[in-house]
């Protein structure tokens, strides 16, 4: 669960830390306070896009870290799978943004990516917020609610695989199928490039080897004057070169050692270096031999680089690539003119595929149907809990053609009064009736995901009264088996908090500060009477606040 979230420098937070706490943590606050900004800040450390206009007032950075205790195995996999030491109950996540735009990312202390911290945190936290109620109007959206329930994940894998090869063998059949001019248009073209390919021969390295010869042809006067040079340096012109001068010291050392053996290494070394000496002058004899002006050779090394050169820019792709290419040039000509063959095959190979497809596709559509009126029923019940008593919730499906989430469409039809026929979600529900619908479908599947965390950002929209109250033991209920932070507005949401936080902000020497605090007894009643009376807080609305804790103390 998220142990502790610090922030500092993000809008008009300048430093704050808190600490959560299992069960169901409610964060409140004055309209503007600040609370979108907690949603923030926990949206950066999750890898997620942010503008860099988030940084404070004034400042060059900005820096959210997070806390996480008792990962769970999910969690832990995912960190080993990206390099990371997964052996720790303890999680810390850190991200830096910049004002010049860049961000840079900690994982326990070692450098990550923000895409790293984006698949960690799948199974660390799920942000549920106003705009995810609005993809209910969204009937594609469906059918991942579905997905999540039936845990159907390698069901869509195995479909998926299915699918791809499908579509290659689909792709390729429609390539065979072009008209039959077309086909021998191509075939002349591709014969022609094979040909020319085929005559030109190249070889890899080729074009590197030539370029050394040539600069060696071209150089020929330089090289000769410089071995020639390097030979008289060791030879001398009457015998007096540096090999012989070397010889000289030599045995001069030679006569030392025999007086007193200290010089005998020495001597031994000069000896050693006058035959290396002589077998590089009788090596650079062999070269200045060998050594040849050779223009009609040169001639034909610049002619096979011109047209080395001219081939590379004519198929776009390095001379060493030309055998590969001549060679894929070839498999296609072959499968063009073995046509009727190919086609036959393909045709039998793309109806085996579609039919290994197809069958997938029906076992994850069956496994999805199953599973949607289980789902259906959980959330429908969730929802009539939720002052919903006459609502009706029908997964409708409908056969489509092979697509890549196979051949379902999934669409939730509503109803929410007596004697309405159900129709999609976008013409009837309200802002209420969607977040307490989306509340449900979280409830339902939060017995089914692996994620700790759960956050609520204000789930209450559109409702008052007895919903709200609903939508908070609702809250309370899941907060059981998870750790719930939820921002709300609601006096009858926030009572019903373990843990509450206040967000308020005060204006010092021109500048906003907002600050995070946790609420004792006192705090919680005051708070909550603020809530139900707004600025002039009564008596009446303190005394209902102490009624409203009293009634839902732990």
């Amino acid at each position: 669960m998220l142990l502790t979230l610090y922030i500092e420098n993000i809008a008009v937070i300048e430093k704050t830390s808190i600490d959560f706490n299992s069960g169901l943590n409610v964060l409140t606050g004055e309209t503007g306070a600040g609370k979108s900004i907690i949603i923030d800040a926990i949206n950066a450390i999750m890898g997620q896009r942010i503008s860099k206009d988030i940084i404070r007032t004034g400042e060059k950075t900005a820096f959210v870290s997070a806390v996480f205790d008792d990962i769970n195995d999910t969690v832990k996999r995912k960190l080993t799978e990206l390099g990371f030491s997964g052996e720790d109950d303890e999680l810390i996540l850190q991200r830096t943004l910049s004002a010049a735009g860049k961000s840079s990312c900690k994982i326990n202390g070692k450098p990550a990516t923000a895409s790293m911290l984006r698949e960690l945190s799948l199974n660390l936290i799920n942000i549920h917020g106003q705009h995810e109620s609005y993809e209910l109007f969204s009937p594609e959206t469906h059918i991942n609610y579905i997905d999540s329930y039936a845990k159907s994940e390698n069901l869509l894998n195995a479909y998926k695989e299915k699918y791809k090869e499908y579509k290659i063998l689909y792709k390729k059949l429609n390539e065979a199928n072009t008209d039959e001019s077309e086909r021998l248009r191509e075939i002349d073209l591709l014969s022609f490039q094979s040909d020319e390919l085929a005559k030109a021969d190249v070889q890899i390295g080729e074009e590197e080897a030539l370029e050394a010869e040539r600069n060696s042809l071209m150089n020929f006067e330089r090289i000769f004057s410089l071995l020639n040079k390097a030979k008289m340096m060791l030879d001398g012109e009457d015998s007096n070169g540096g090999a012989e001068a070397v010889d000289v010291a030599s045995s001069a050392m030679q006569s030392a050692a025999e007086l007193d053996p200290q010089y005998e290494e020495l001597s031994s070394s000069l000896t050693d270096i006058y035959y290396n000496l002589k077998d590089c002058s009788e090596s650079i004899s062999d070269l200045i031999d060998n050594l040849e002006s050779d223009p009609e050779r040169l001639e034909e090394i610049e002619e096979r680089l011109d047209l080395l050169n001219r081939l590379s820019r004519k198929y776009n792709c390095p001379c060493d690539e030309l055998p590969e290419y001549a060679e894929k040039i070839q498999s296609r000509l072959d499968e063009l003119i073995g046509y009727d063959k190919n086609r036959d095959k393909l045709i039998a190979d793309c109806k085996s595929a579609e039919d290994a497809a197809l069958k997938a596709a029906k076992e994850l559509s069956d496994c999805r149907k199953s599973a949607a009126r289980t789902f259906a029923k959980k959330v429908k019940s969730e929802m009539k809990f939720l002052n919903m008593p006459n609502v009706e919730l029908v997964p409708e499906f409908e056969k489509i053609e092979l697509s890549p989430d196979g051949i379902d469409r999934v669409e939730f039809l509503i109803s929410a009064n007596p004697g309405e026929t159900p129709r999609p979600v976008a013409k009837i529900a309200s802002g209420g009736e969607l977040s307490r619908m989306m509340l449900a479908i979280k409830t339902v599947l939060a017995d089914t995901d692996t994620v700790d965390t759960l956050i609520f950002d204000e789930v209450d929209t559109g409702i008052s009264g007895s919903a709200a109250e609903k939508v908070g033991l609702k809250l309370k209920e899941v907060s059981k088996n998870r750790q719930v932070l939820c921002v709300t507005h609601q006096a009858q949401i926030a009572a019903l908090a373990d843990y509450h936080y206040l967000i308020q902000k005060q204006v010092e020497q021109g500048r906003t500060f907002t600050s995070v605090g946790l609420l004792d007894h006192d705090g919680r009643k005051n708070e909550l009477a603020r809530i139900i009376g707004g600025v002039n807080i009564t008596e009446a609305a303190l005394s209902h606040a102490e009624s409203m804790l009293l009634q839902y103390d732990n």
